[in-house]
């Protein structure tokens, strides 16, 4: 995958639609997957430098995903941000717990996924999401 380029899985055409504009007005690409195995798929074979993915999908769970990213070692250090409608009590440490890096719940604010998407984008000199970290 490109520079700048975003992997997107979400099920709903129209919060996709909205991510994308968002993020193309930052320069970033938005490559989507409407369905969580489209989306495995997509980052077996890409692996791109930063993953968005909604929790709530219907044929593979995101938390599925996400711990499944973790457990591969070409993934395992890919950022992850849950985006979900789910904004119930202790469901922001669940997705931190299960491996997701950061939150942003849904209705999706333009700031908001915009100060996510920048702090966790690899910057130039970071090494990439498909290497394995370095043994301490």
């Amino acid at each position: 995958m490109s520079e700048r380029t975003v992997l997107y899985i979400e099920d709903n055409f129209h919060n996709r639609r909205l991510v994308r504009k968002i993020l193309a007005s930052r320069g970033y690409t938005v490559v989507e997957a409407e369905s969580g195995s489209q989306g495995m798929d997509m980052l077996r074979a890409g692996r791109p430098p930063l993953l968005l993915l909604d929790i709530g999908l219907p044929d593979v769970d995101g938390l599925e995903i996400v711990r499944w990213v973790r457990s591969e070692a070409a993934l395992r250090n890919l950022p992850v941000i849950a985006i979900t409608a789910s904004a119930m009590r202790g469901d922001r440490e669940r997705f931190l717990e299960a491996g997701c890096d950061d939150y942003l719940s849904k209705p999706i604010h333009a700031v908001e996924l915009l100060q996510l998407v920048d702090r966790y984008y690899p910057q130039a000199g970071d090494p990439p999401a498909n290497d394995p970290a370095p043994a301490p």
